[in-house]
């Protein structure tokens, strides 16, 4: 066997096992960032939308590595007393707010909607590229431990 080809099929080996070990990885940060540019984690600015616990919690350990998502404070309410200066206060906050960045005609939804293909692009992918794996690997034992690891470690890192 020539030395090229050795190499090559070590990188082939090596690129085999590091996809099925970070597959599971990438599934979870495909379908969270999906869910995430649709906004679907966070509640809408004056709107009725609360997000459910479980997607607020997987979009929280997609952007901050950890399942514990803060509580956000509500602004207190105003007091009768400062009822009469809030209404002049704000008139004046709104004298001196400045334009916003974004013009106010642009439409984010073709955006969005490409980010969320290009999420179930990538789930589509790696889940046909683990059934491949799998279906053509010779060592289904060691496959199916580099798989279950991939869920494993980032599960146990959780507990530090």
């Amino acid at each position: 066997m020539a030395a090229t080809h050795r190499w090559l099929k070590s990188f082939r080996t090596l690129h085999l096992y590091l996809g099925v070990f970070a597959a599971p990885a990438l599934l979870f940060l495909a379908f969270t960032g999906a869910l995430q540019s649709v906004n679907l984690h966070e509640a809408a600015r004056g709107g009725d939308y609360k997000p459910p616990a479980w997607i607020a919690s997987i979009a929280h350990m997609h952007k901050k590595q950890s399942f514990d998502v803060p509580v956000k404070r509500v602004p207190p309410k105003p007091s009768a007393a400062n009822a009469d200066a809030a209404p002049k206060a704000s008139a004046v906050a709104r004298a001196n707010d400045k334009p916003s960045p974004m013009p106010a005609g642009r439409n984010l939804w073709p955006m969005k909607i490409f980010f969320v293909l290009v999420s179930l692009s990538l789930i589509l992918s790696t889940v046909t590229g683990i059934y491949m794996g799998w279906r053509y690997t010779r060592n289904r034992r060691r496959y199916g431990a580099t798989l279950v690891a991939g869920v494993m470690v980032p599960a146990l890192l959780l507990l530090f």
